[in-house]
């Protein structure tokens, strides 16, 4: 395979577009060659967006820089499907589509400069137009991202949407706490994907399982994810799944991780409407460090479009269906909890469809008795706590083996309609 140094192409640099004409014509002579290298020396480099190609990578040497210009204009759009209908948004700032073998890696620095892209999302809802993600694999197979750091994500930071055998190790992301909607990692309808050693620190869901909306025409399944030794911090969610998760999601292990100041801990997420079934989830050996609430289900959520309407928020039973989702055979082993602050546990069933099958084992949770009162889950009809343990509602199936919690304001459990609860 070739290696082509950017620098052999710099007399393609524009005034306008920066870097970006010597990034396409790279990736064209590597196209016609079969593939190769584009190795970017220590530097700063201003560009738009680069598309990559099949058996491609794109090496950062220690020491440079992608800079992303912020001039809307000059950037291209793209129809993408990655929520359940098609959209137009801007080209992500790397991004391959149908391709099979690319890889990112390097110690180098990517910088989204999502401080131009954030405040001005009115703006593009009023073109149809959705932010870029930074790094987005769609339709591929054997995709890599390794080594790099990741900042100022314009929104999602790394998306491997209907992928096939990703990997993602030892990357650092770093999004400010407050930047809307940069999620760190968001494998979407993709499987056979593995998480490792990376740093995430981000303004919404460190890491988010997806798998499409009810609007999807045929969704896949997201499935077989590992997730190991990883650093989450800030955030809304340490591991997250949903609340797309239309095809389904299944065969996720979560070990060895820190979860530091994310608003909640592991977290399930999804409502009426969205069907897919999520089971076979496996977390052990997490430590947490102030939560809100370390572990959620909630099938009532609230969030995104169409979340005031009457069938999300409604408690009274609705007549199953596809259109029904489920949440079954979650275990979760060996996490200890310290200064979570409004409840140690929150799992909310549908009335006609409960949580089936949870267990919690070996565990310990340390309340803060100076912590605030909040809402341990997004979803209407719930008041802010303090301290409180598990709440259960709508839950069929739960065993607790060895969980202790302490400073819990008044009981251990409050279960509400909830049937074989075993706790020993």
């Amino acid at each position: 395979m070739s290696w082509k140094s950017i620098l052999n192409y710099q007399h393609y640099v524009e005034k306008e577009k920066g870097w970006t004409k010597a990034f396409e014509k790279a990736v064209e002579d590597l196209e016609k060659e079969g593939g190769g290298t584009i190795y970017v020396p220590a530097g700063k480099y201003e560009t738009c967006s680069i598309e990559l190609k099949s058996n491609m990578t794109l090496y950062l040497e220690t020491g440079s820089r992608l800079e992303y210009f912020g001039e809307l204009e000059k950037y291209k759009t793209i129809n993408f499907s990655y929520i359940g209908r098609p959209m137009c948004m801007y080209m992500p700032l790397i991004y391959a589509r149908k391709a099979d073998h690319v890889m990112v890696c390097g110690q180098g620095v990517i910088d989204g400069h999502g401080e131009n892209w954030w405040g001005r999302k009115a703006e593009f809802r009023k073109k149809g137009l959705r932010r870029p993600h930074m790094i987005c694999f769609d339709h591929c197979r054997n995709v890599k991202v390794k080594d790099v750091t990741l900042i100022n994500s314009p929104a999602w930071t790394i998306h491997p949407c209907s992928c096939d055998q990703v990997l993602i190790q030892g990357v650092s992301i770093k999004n400010p706490a407050d930047s809307p909607n940069t999620d760190g990692i968001n494998p979407n309808s993709s499987r056979n994907v593995r998480i490792e050693n990376c740093v995430i620190d981000v303004g919404d869901d460190c890491i988010a399982i997806k798998s499409g909306t009810e609007d999807s025409e045929n969704p896949e399944p997201c499935e077989n994810v590992i997730i190991s030794n990883c650093n989450m911090i800030h955030g809304h969610g340490g591991i997250v799944i949903g609340s797309e998760m239309s095809g389904g999601i299944r065969n996720v292990v979560v070990t060895n991780c820190v979860f530091q100041d994310t608003d909640r801990g592991i977290r399930i997420k999804s409502r009426r409407k969205r069907g897919g079934i999520v089971e076979q989830i496996r977390i052990q050996n997490i430590i947490m460090e102030k939560v809100i609430c370390p572990f959620i289900v909630n099938l009532y959520y609230f969030c995104g479009e169409k979340g005031k309407e009457k069938y999300v928020w409604d408690k009274n039973p609705y007549p199953v269906d596809q259109s029904t989702p489920m949440v079954r055979e979650v275990r979760i082993s060996h996490v200890s909890v310290y200064q979570a602050s409004a409840a140690a546990g929150f799992f909310y069933g549908l009335k006609e469809m409960p949580i089936q099958d949870i267990s919690i084992e070996d565990s310990v949770i340390w309340m803060d008795p100076d912590g605030k009162p909040g809402k341990p889950a997004m979803m209407d009809g719930v008041d802010p706590v303090k301290g409180a343990g598990f709440i259960l509602k709508n839950v069929s199936g739960i065993h607790l083996s060895k969980v202790v919690i302490h400073n819990c304001n008044g009981s251990m459990i409050d279960a509400d309609e909830t049937a074989r609860f075993i706790i020993d």
